[in-house]
């Protein structure tokens, strides 16, 4: 099980980490030890938070009322308003400590700061009227990211994970289809030779 950081935003990458919302949901945060190995991966989070059962119910919660709301965004409706409370109560919690040094940036603080963090992000992608707000063009995937590419033209979450597996499936469905046009014309074909003379 690997994450992946591909929607453009951290709490985007957070409400992602269900793998599919459809058919059969994957949820790839089962536990807090989960929860806590997503921090240490996403960028400008703290490397070493913990989380016990009450700080990851509260990351489940605002991960589906970040998912909801970026939905509600997508789809132009308003927003849930149960969306709308979490995340701005987490937002009111502690921020991480961001630290300069000759090593670069250092950034530290406990699983509550970087739950509030990871609202404020939600809220300053959300309330952006221009930030363009997509669902993965995979039929599969449920992922939600931050257009930002030149027109708006990305379709797919990541290419690594949902583009290349859209390209293959065309692929392999045109091979199909050609390999079954050449079989008709084949038996097309042997139907108008004139039959053998015994």
């Amino acid at each position: 099980m690997y994450f992946s950081f591909v929607s453009g935003n951290p709490a985007l990458d957070l409400a992602g980490t269900v793998a599919t919302r459809r058919d059969d949901p994957v949820d790839l945060l089962a536990a807090p030890a989960d929860l806590e190995r997503w921090v240490a991966e996403c960028d400008g989070l703290p490397d070493r938070v913990t989380a016990d059962p009450a700080a990851f119910a509260s990351a489940i919660s605002l991960r589906e009322a970040v998912y909801r709301l970026a939905l509600d965004r997508v789809l132009g409706r308003p927003f849930d308003p149960g969306g709308l409370d979490i995340v701005n109560g987490t937002a009111a919690g502690p921020v991480p400590t961001m630290r300069l040094s000759d090593a670069g940036l250092q950034v530290s603080g406990d699983i509550r700061a970087v739950l509030s963090h990871l609202a404020r992000s939600a809220i300053t992608v959300l309330a952006d009227p221009h930030a363009r707000l997509k669902e993965c063009g995979r039929a599969a995937c449920t992922r939600i990211y931050l257009d930002r590419s030149r027109g708006a033209r990305r379709t797919w979450c990541g290419m690594d994970e949902c583009g290349n597996r859209v390209k293959a499936a065309a692929y392999r469905a045109r091979r199909r289809a050609s390999a079954t046009a050449v079989g008709r014309e084949s038996g097309a074909a042997r139907d108008d030779l004139p039959p053998l003379s015994r």
